[in-house]
């Protein structure tokens, strides 16, 4: 169960919180928690602020304690902030859990979040499938100036345009020569 997070090497299994005061024994000390997703309590705690998290539990001494299966919602939190959503756009994307939630609204909601998540993938995935045809293309030029006389430098405007067919260079090869 405690393996791995996300595909991230195998994590060492978190000190859980004791059985006092009826709390279920798979609640995770927010230092256990922040260590397992790989963050801070200052992040955690702001998360909570904003309404991204929050605690399953708090001791009576006000210890936050986390559910192991919150690990999903930081990484999906993570995930979003890396397709460079801002966290109050996160916030109305995966919304604070509600307990009294109608089922058919809590699937709507889901539904949404998912496929806006879905949405913001896809265009990432498309650029970065531009950038690889801008990386073919500048390896492609690369071969053919590997048998130029040539060298690149400023006398040469750093081959710009080739000298040997007059085009431009692949914006990549500039930006490198």
């Amino acid at each position: 169960m405690w393996e791995s997070v996300g595909g991230a090497s195998p994590l060492p299994a978190p000190k859980r919180m004791s059985q006092t005061n009826g709390s279920s024994p798979d609640l995770l000390k927010i230092g256990d928690f922040a260590e397992l997703v790989g963050t801070n309590l200052r992040t955690l705690r702001y998360y909570e602020e904003l309404g991204l998290i929050e605690p399953a539990e708090r001791s009576a001494g006000g210890f936050r304690y986390y559910r192991p299966t919150d690990v999903n919602r930081v990484q999906l939190i993570r995930d979003l902030q890396d397709l460079g959503l801002h966290l109050d756009r996160i916030r109305e994307l995966v919304g604070r859990r509600g307990e009294n939630e109608a089922r058919q609204a809590l699937a709507q909601r889901v539904g949404a979040a998912l496929r806006a998540h879905d949405s913001l993938l896809e265009e990432r995935m498309s650029r970065l499938e531009a950038q690889r045809k801008r990386i073919r293309e500048a390896l492609c030029k690369l071969g053919a100036c590997s048998l130029c006389e040539h060298n690149p430098n400023p006398s040469n405007n750093f081959c710009e345009p080739c000298a040997c067919d007059g085009a431009s260079l692949p914006d990549l090869l500039s930006a490198l020569f």
